[in-house]
């Protein structure tokens, strides 16, 4: 029987996330992406708490992007979550791509929140 996309992602997330998990010195940033926005979240898994987050439906974002869906849009969000963390002390993350591809859009974001200042 053949997987859909999206049940092959998320059988790959379920892999991820066995072996990674944010902890307060070191929390997870969480992206999930949609086939019209990508969202984006950092995550304390042992308090079960969002630290931070961004996602292309911001107001401030929705009126300076032409689409939610496209690279330039990834690269926004993860300058965004990169200045929101570094404004709450957060410098070093653990990165989840959700399941998703490291490529595209995932993989704007990711290098956008590295020269944002996050290391992972």
């Amino acid at each position: 029987m053949k997987l859909t996309r999206k049940e092959s992602t998320h059988r790959r997330h379920g892999r991820i996330r066995r072996a990674i998990s944010g902890t307060a010195e070191r929390p997870r940033l969480a992206v999930f992406r949609s086939n019209h926005h990508i969202y984006v979240q950092v995550i304390d898994d042992t308090q079960h708490q969002t630290l931070v987050s961004a996602s292309t439906l911001e107001p401030a974002l929705r009126t300076t992007l032409e689409s939610g869906s496209n690279r330039d849009a990834s690269t926004q969000v993860g300058k965004l979550i990169a200045e929101r963390s570094l404004e709450k002390g957060i410098t070093q993350v653990v990165f989840d791509r959700g399941g998703n591809l490291y490529h595209g859009r995932v993989k704007a974001l990711a290098d956008a929140a590295r020269e944002g200042g996050l290391s992972f």
